[in-house]
C-alpha cells in the first residue's frame, strides 16, 4: 500500500514507509524533444513597404538577409494599432475577446477594452515556460494599463506574470530612443549610459538580449528559449545616432511622389506584389509634392530621413543579435519572427512635426522655427514624426494608415526564417493570414499543445492557425476562411479573398457608414471597389461582420474619439482620479499616465531640509523637449517651464535649512500661466509662462533627480542630495479638468502616442 503526499496528490511514483519500499518519480520539466529556439522581433509603425525587402530604399541588409534565408509573407494583416496587434501575436486570438481593442491605456467599461489581456487567453510565453522554455521579453511592453506602470503596480499584467523570465524595456506605447523611460523586471532603472556617451535605446535592447542569451545557452544550454524583442523603431520620436542620419541625406529630395512610385516598381519587380496591382491613388490631405512649397519640402525630406535612420540603425542591432545566434552555432535551431504591428502613422499630420506633442498642444509647427533647427531632427533635441505622404509611402501601394482597417492599416510584413522546415528560402508565400496565427505557429513548431488549462484557469479557444504548413509548401491551404477588423469604429471583414471595409467618421451614425468591397486577390492594393456590382455579396460580408463581432466580443461600437475614451477610463480607482498627490521621497520614477494633471494648473509643495551649497533637482518631468523643473542651483530655487525650447523662468534666493517650498501655477484665459514661487510662506517671486502646454510632455515624473534634462541650465541626473521630506501636488477640480479643448488634446495626444 502505497502513501500520497499533500503537495503531489498525482505523484507518479511510490512512497512506501522506507525507502527500500519507494519508488522516485521526477516531474518532467523539459521542452519536447527537438523543440527549437523562437525569437519573435517586432517592429512598430513599420509599413508594407518600409523594409528593403518590401520595396523601399531604405537600407536593411540584415532584415533582407533574414528575408533571403527564410520567407516572405505578403497577406499578413494585424489589428491597426500596436496594443492590440501584439495582444493578439502573444496569445492567438483576436484582441476584443481578450480585452485590448485600442490601446492599454483605455479601460471603457466594457470587457473589450480593459487593457490588458485575460487569463483566460494564456500568453505564449506562459505555454512555452510550463513546457520548458526560458523565457524573456525585451522592449516594449504595452499590454497593461499604464496606470498600473508604477512602482506600487499592481504587477499582474507586467511581462513576468505574463509568462516571461525577465523583462528589460519600456512600458509605455512609446519612448524617447536617448532618455527611455526603463523598467528590468518589476522595477524601474536609469539606462545604464548617457547619449554623450553613444547610449541609444535600440542598442541598449540588443546588448541586453545578447546577454540573457549567453547566460542561457552557457548555464543550461539543452533548454531552449523564447526571445521576444519588441523595439520601439520605428514609432515616434525618429531617433537615431548622428552618423545614421547623415547617411541619408538628401536621398529624399525628390519626395513622396517619386519615392512611392519608385517602391512600387521595385515590388512588382520583387513579386512582392502582383504585376497587375494599381498604386492607390493619394490618401486625403496628401498633396502632390511638386504643391508643397520649398520649406514644405526641405522639412518633410529631413523628417523622412530621420525615418529612415532609425529604421536603418534598427535593421543594425537585429544584424548584431543574428550574427551572435551565428556564432553560438544557434541560428539554424531557432525559429526567426520578424513582423510589424500596424502600418504607418498618420499621426505626424499632413507637413509632419519637428516634436509631436507642439502638434498635440493644438501649435501649428513654425516652418522658419523648425528650418533653423533641421539639424536636430533624430537627434535628442526633437520628437519628430513624418507627414502623411511620406506615411503612404511607407504603405506601398496601399491606402489609408494605422488606425485605420484599409490595407495601409492592416497589411503588413512578416518574415520567417526556419531552415529545418523550409525548402525554398527567399521565397514568398501569398496566404492571407494574420496576427492570431503567430502562437499556434509557435507552439506547433515547438511540438506543444495549446492547454485547456492555465493556472486554473479555463481558456477561451485559439483563433488563430498556424503557418507551419506553409513553410514547406507555397500552396498550403490558407490557415482561415474569415477574418474581421474594427479599430476606433473603422470596420473591415475578410472571406475567402473578398474584403469588404468601411472608413467611419467619428459621430456618424455606423449604419450610415459607406462601405467598400474588393477581390483582394485580383485587386492588392484596394483600388476597384466593387459594392455597386456585387450588391448581394456585401450585404452578406457587412451581416458576416456583425456575426463575427458579436462572437469576438467586438460590440459594443464606439467611436466617442479618444477624448471620451480616455475619460472614460479614469475611473474612480484610477492614480490620476484623485485632487491631492503627496510623494514621500524617494520614490521610484512616474510614467506620464500616472502623473498629476497639470494642464489647468496646479500647487506644489515642498518640505526638505537644504543643505549649504546643495544643487539638484527637487521634481522633474519631460525633458529637454517639453516639460517643467524644479531645482536649486548656485543658491536660488529655480521653476523652469519648458514649452518646445521656450522657457519661461521664476525664481529667488534660497537659505540653508528646513524649508517649505511652494510653487502655484494658475492657467490664464489666454493659455498663459501665472506662477508664483513661494518660500516659507513668503512669496519671494512672480513670473508669467508665455503659453501653458495642454500636454505637458509623453515623459514621466521624478522627485530629487532629472535623469531627463528639462533644463540646459544642468546636466543628468541632477540628484539633489539634501532631505526632501515630502512633494504635494494639489490640483483644481477634476471635473472641470477633464473638460474642454485641453483634455480632448491630451486624450488624442496619449492615443498617438502608442
Amino acid at each position: 500500500m502505497g502513501y500520497t503526499h499533500p503537495a503531489e496528490p498525482d505523484f507518479a511514483g511510490v512512497i512506501g514507509r522506507t525507502i527500500e519500499e519507494s519508488e522516485p518519480r521526477w516531474p518532467d520539466g523539459r521542452a519536447p524533444n527537438g523543440a527549437p529556439s523562437v525569437v519573435l522581433i517586432t517592429l512598430d509603425d513599420t509599413g508594407f513597404a518600409h523594409l528593403g525587402c518590401y520595396g523601399s530604399t531604405i537600407e536593411t541588409p540584415h532584415i533582407d538577409l533574414l528575408a533571403a534565408e527564410g520567407l516572405r509573407f505578403t497577406g499578413f494583416h494585424t489589428t491597426a494599432v500596436c496594443s492590440s496587434s501584439r495582444a493578439s501575436l502573444l496569445t492567438g486570438r483576436n484582441h476584443h475577446a481578450v480585452g485590448i481593442r485600442a490601446v492599454s491605456n483605455m479601460d471603457t467599461g466594457f470587457p473589450n477594452m480593459r487593457g490588458a489581456v485575460t487569463p483566460k487567453a494564456a500568453m505564449v510565453a506562459e505555454i512555452l515556460r510550463d513546457n520548458g522554455y526560458a523565457t524573456m521579453a525585451v522592449g516594449k511592453w504595452h499590454l497593461c494599463p499604464m496606470a498600473e506602470a508604477t512602482a506600487a503596480g499592481p504587477f499582474h499584467n507586467w511581462p513576468l506574470q505574463k509568462g516571461f523570465d525577465r523583462f528589460y524595456g519600456f512600458l509605455q506605447g512609446e519612448t524617447d530612443q536617448f532618455y527611455p523611460e526603463l523598467s528590468c523586471d518589476n522595477h524601474f532603472i536609469d539606462p545604464p549610459r548617457t547619449p554623450e556617451e553613444g547610449y541609444h535605446v535600440s542598442e541598449d535592447l540588443v546588448d541586453q538580449s545578447i546577454a540573457w542569451l549567453r547566460d542561457q545557452t552557457s548555464l543550461i544550454p539543452e533548454r531552449p528559449f523564447f526571445l521576444y524583442l519588441a523595439f520601439g523603431a520605428t514609432h515616434a520620436p525618429h531617433q537615431s545616432p548622428t552618423a545614421w542620419r547623415e547617411r541619408y541625406r538628401g536621398r529624399f529630395d525628390e519626395g513622396w511622389d517619386v519615392a512611392r512610385e519608385r517602391w512600387f516598381e521595385r515590388q512588382k519587380a520583387m513579386g512582392i506584389v502582383p504585376a497587375d496591382t494599381r498604386l492607390a491613388p493619394r490618401n486625403p490631405g496628401v498633396k502632390p509634392w511638386i504643391e508643397l512649397s520649398a520649406m514644405e519640402q526641405r522639412f518633410a525630406a529631413r523628417l523622412q530621413e530621420a525615418f529612415a535612420a532609425m529604421l536603418d540603425h534598427t535593421d543594425a542591432q537585429i544584424g548584431r543579435l543574428i550574427a551572435f545566434l551565428r556564432e553560438l552555432g544557434r541560428l539554424d535551431d531557432t525559429l526567426v519572427i520578424l513582423c510589424s504591428d500596424n502600418g504607418a502613422s498618420q499621426e505626424g499630420g499632413p507637413l509632419g512635426v519637428m516634436d509631436e506633442m507642439k502638434h498635440f498642444n493644438l501649435m501649428p509647427e513654425d516652418l522658419d522655427a523648425a528650418l533653423e533647427r533641421l539639424d536636430d531632427i533624430g537627434g535628442p533635441d526633437s520628437h519628430s514624426n513624418i507627414p502623411w505622404g511620406w506615411a503612404q509611402a511607407g504603405n506601398t501601394p496601399l491606402k489609408w494608415y494605422k488606425q485605420n482597417t484599409h490595407g495601409g492599416g492592416v497589411r503588413d510584413p512578416l518574415i520567417v526564417r526556419w531552415p529545418r522546415n523550409i525548402a525554398d528560402p527567399g521565397s514568398i508565400r501569398r496566404q492571407f493570414c494574420h496576427a492570431t496565427d503567430v502562437t499556434p505557429t509557435i507552439l506547433e513548431v515547438a511540438g506543444i499543445t495549446p492547454p485547456q488549462e492555465v493556472r486554473g484557469v479555463q481558456q477561451m479557444p485559439m483563433h488563430g492557425a498556424s503557418l507551419m504548413a506553409a513553410f514547406a509548401d507555397p500552396a498550403a491551404s490558407r490557415p482561415r476562411a474569415i477574418q474581421y477588423f474594427e479599430m476606433l469604429g473603422h470596420r473591415g471583414i475578410w472571406r475567402d479573398g473578398w474584403k469588404a471595409v468601411t472608413h467611419h467618421a467619428q459621430g456618424r451614425p455606423f449604419d450610415q457608414d459607406v462601405w467598400e468591397l474588393y477581390r483582394l486577390e485580383e485587386d492588392f492594393s484596394e483600388t476597384d471597389d466593387l459594392a455597386a456590382a456585387e450588391p448581394g455579396r456585401l450585404k452578406d460580408l457587412i451581416d458576416l461582420w456583425w456575426r463575427e463581432a458579436e462572437a469576438n466580443g467586438a460590440l459594443p461600437l464606439d467611436d466617442r474619439g479618444f477624448f471620451e475614451l480616455f475619460r472614460a477610463s479614469r475611473r474612480p480607482n484610477m492614480p490620476t482620479s484623485r485632487r491631492r498627490f503627496l510623494y514621500r521621497p524617494p520614490i521610484s520614477h512616474l510614467v506620464t499616465d500616472a502623473c498629476p494633471l497639470v494642464m489647468r494648473g496646479w500647487r506644489t509643495t515642498i518640505d526638505l531640509h537644504h543643505p549649504q551649497a546643495a544643487e539638484g533637482a527637487l521634481v522633474s518631468r519631460g525633458s529637454l523637449n517639453s516639460g517643467f523643473v524644479i531645482y536649486i542651483k548656485d543658491g536660488r530655487c529655480v521653476f523652469d517651464y519648458n514649452a518646445f525650447h521656450d522657457h519661461s523662468i521664476v525664481s529667488a534666493p534660497i537659505a540653508p535649512g528646513d524649508r517649505r517650498i511652494e510653487l502655484v501655477v494658475e492657467r490664464q484665459m489666454d493659455g498663459t500661466g501665472a506662477a508664483e514661487l513661494l518660500i516659507d510662506g513668503a512669496s519671494c517671486a512672480k513670473g508669467v509662462i508665455a503659453r501653458m502646454l495642454l500636454i505637458v510632455s509623453s515623459l514621466g515624473m521624478d522627485i530629487g533627480r532629472s535623469p531627463r534634462p528639462v533644463s540646459p541650465d544642468y546636466a543628468p541626473p541632477f540628484v539633489y542630495p539634501g532631505l526632501i521630506r515630502s512633494v504635494a501636488f494639489d490640483l483644481p477640480d477634476l471635473s472641470a479638468l477633464m473638460g474642454g479643448a485641453g483634455a480632448r488634446a491630451e486624450a488624442t495626444a496619449a492615443m498617438a502616442r502608442q
